[in-house]
């Protein structure tokens, strides 16, 4: 995300970075609320979407979960995001309390995220911005019941520009409740509610 793009929604101070993007900063305005609360918290910038696929940024955060003895983890991924830590969370069940999917891509097992767009009925190449880089066209295999028992909430925006990704993820969710671990809200937000709704958002992470 473009640093413009996000000063248009934020209720913060505006943001500027050398590259004119957000990376991992889109999170900082929960920092301050999430911080007394955790004992670490991480905002991972993903390795540049032109260099390195869906498997490498998995990995990515594999690696800082496991460098930094991560336990009783609260993943909360944003858009693609949904992508990744439905993989690492696959890996490394035992150490997750929670997941939060925040207007998040919420992928079966064999689906890429341009698979998920187009099954809402999108074409993934009308979105400006969105390419058919490495990380968007790759495939995600995991074994599903690694997930099963891990509480997960799915926030879906109702102005978000993005949803034909997110529309499909309310009827997997449907089909999962039988299990308990799904909670699934809604917000009046555009994509990205830590611009405009830091405060909530923090709230639904400490839920978890």
């Amino acid at each position: 995300m473009s640093t413009e793009t996000w000063n248009r929604f934020t209720i913060g101070d505006p943001v500027n970075t050398p590259d004119g993007k957000m990376g991992g900063r889109i999170w900082d305005p929960l920092v301050p609320e999430l911080r007394p609360h955790a004992k670490s918290v991480f905002s991972p910038t993903l390795g540049d979407e032109h260099a390195h696929d869906l498997t490498d940024h998995v990995n990515q955060i594999c690696s800082l979960v496991v460098d930094n003895d991560l336990r009783d983890v609260v993943f909360a991924a944003h858009s693609y995001g949904g992508m990744v830590i439905t993989g690492v969370a696959a890996r490394h069940a035992g150490r997750v309390r929670g997941m939060v999917y925040v207007d998040a891509a919420l992928p079966d097992p064999g689906q890429s995220l341009f698979d998920i767009i187009e099954s809402g009925g999108s074409d993934p190449l009308s979105f400006p911005g969105l390419e058919a880089a490495p990380p968007y066209i790759e495939k995600l295999w995991f074994d599903r019941s690694q997930l099963t028992s891990i509480p997960k909430c799915y926030v879906r925006c109702t102005e978000s520009e993005f949803a034909p990704v997110t529309s499909v993820a309310k009827p997997k969710i449907a089909c999962d409740y039988a299990r308990g671990s799904w909670t699934y809200l809604e917000l009046p937000s555009w994509h990205v509610p830590m611009a405009n709704m830091p405060l909530r958002v923090s709230e639904i992470l400490l839920s978890m």
